[in-house]
């Protein structure tokens, strides 16, 4: 049976980074996690995913297994998801890329072209207009943001934003409901070169989302 090619392709990486045979790697890589371990690897609670979902991580991999996700693309493995489950598109691509992880099939970070990809998210004490306000005013993004170069490239208020960078990089960004004055915003910055520049970037947008907690605080006082 043919080998699922993203398989081979995490393999040969695991092989040219730690000097094992083929046969070596791929069993390292196929020793499978126990479900306490998917929601650590997943890189997601099963709280959160469940909430999101409507199914914890070991429910999402016995149902994608069942569905043989193992074998197909990550574009085919987040159809299906939306299709057959309904889950939108942001949390199909979440429960994708975790069941990938869990699976083995991806780096934590990593995306199916073998670039990296920053994630943060945050909680915040204000109404989901009140953030997503907070990234789409320029005069208001420039205080938390530190003056850095924006641009929007598409808004969904009060859902979703792409944003440019100065370098030229593309954010997503979704905004997310928590109740009357709580919301919480996700960042995502794909095709990083590697897992430094992933790790400087996620600190980045660890330190952004601290000053506009600070932003908030100062507003409220």
């Amino acid at each position: 049976m043919t080998e699922n090619k993203d398989l081979k392709r995490i393999v040969r990486a695991r092989m040219k980074k730690t000097g094992e045979s083929y046969t070596s790697a791929r069993a390292q890589i196929a020793k499978k996690p126990t479900p306490a371990q998917y929601a650590k690897l997943a890189g997601m609670s099963d709280a959160t995913i469940k909430e999101k979902t409507g199914c914890t991580w070991e429910k999402w991999v016995k149902s994608l297994d069942h569905h043989g996700a193992e074998k197909l693309s990550h574009r085919e493995i987040a159809t299906m998801v939306h299709k057959t489950w309904k889950i939108d598109g942001w949390w199909a691509q979440t429960v994708t890329v975790g069941y990938e992880r869990i699976k083995g099939l991806r780096a934590r970070g990593q995306r199916i072209d073998g670039t990296y990809e920053a994630s943060k998210s945050r909680t915040f004490n204000v109404p989901i207009t009140t953030l997503f306000d907070a990234w789409a005013d320029a005069a208001t993004r420039k205080r938390w943001m530190d003056g850095a170069s924006v641009k929007i490239r598409t808004a969904t208020s009060p859902k979703s934003m792409r944003i440019g960078l100065a370098d030229g990089s593309i954010v997503a960004v979704g905004f997310y409901e928590k109740g009357k004055v709580k919301s919480s915003v996700a960042v995502q910055q794909p095709k990083l070169p590697d897992r430094d520049a992933a790790e400087q970037m996620k600190k980045y947008w660890s330190e952004r989302l601290d000053a506009l907690g600070r932003y908030f605080d100062s507003s409220i006082l």
